[in-house]
């Protein structure tokens, strides 16, 4: 099945934000890009409800850079405003490659499992920049979406760093339980890039660890629900 596309994503900035930590005024990215982020940026280039991306690897092309702004936010019903310290990533730019895979608890859209119609669609999205605006973690910052003819052939700031760890980091959100129950949980683990490149566990790797967000009681794929 022809299933896979790479796409080179760049821009002034980045927020790759901790979901869990983010409701404070003050806001800090993560120094790379988070599986939830990935899969958020290929929904905006090309999406159906007939299936789901999953985000198999990223390299990092541009150093890895920080940028302080102070931002004054706006309060309602008052003339005045507070003022925060965002910390942005600065000049990035990403090699994605991603593959696509049916979406089995839509039965809805069983005749759209065509993927031939869905990978050649997707490449011109890819080509166009994109179906809708794609953000690099928020909406102030901006992605230029292109192909990327050939994954890893662009040299990496970070092609000679064998192993690079990241320590505990935020994956993404499972929306639904096993039996499409209402329930919440994110996932996490300890990202390590290696010559620049990330490899991602898919969101069922059994290796992935799990927190209850909300919903009710259940124990995800027998793993510790505290986060050490």
């Amino acid at each position: 099945m022809e299933n896979k596309v790479y796409v080179r994503v760049s821009g002034r900035r980045a927020m790759f934000t901790d979901p869990i930590t983010k409701i404070g005024g003050e806001k800090g990215s993560y120094p790379i890009p988070t599986y939830e982020s990935l899969r958020g940026i290929m929904d905006s280039i090309y999406w159906k409800p007939t299936f789901v991306w999953v985000i198999d690897k990223v390299r990092i092309i541009n150093p890895i850079k920080n940028e302080t702004v102070n931002v004054r936010t706006i309060k309602y019903h008052s003339t005045s405003g507070d003022l925060y310290i965002y910390n942005y990533l600065r000049d990035v730019e990403y090699e994605i490659e991603a593959h696509f895979e049916w979406n089995l608890n839509n039965k809805a859209m069983e005749n759209d499992r065509n993927d031939n119609k869905h990978f050649f669609s997707a490449k011109r999205m890819i080509e166009k920049g994109g179906h809708l605006d794609v953000f690099l973690g928020t909406r102030e910052c901006p992605a230029i979406v292109e192909p990327c003819e050939e994954f890893g052939r662009k040299d990496s700031a970070y092609k000679n760093t064998q192993k690079f760890e990241f320590g505990l980091m935020f994956h993404g959100f499972d929306y639904l339980g096993p039996n499409g129950e209402d329930i919440l949980t994110a996932r996490f683990w300890k990202p390590v890039m290696i010559n620049g490149t990330i490899d991602f566990p898919r969101p069922d790797d059994g290796s992935l660890m799990i927190k209850r967000v909300r919903g009710t009681e259940y124990a995800p794929r027998a793993a510790s629900e505290e986060v050490a």
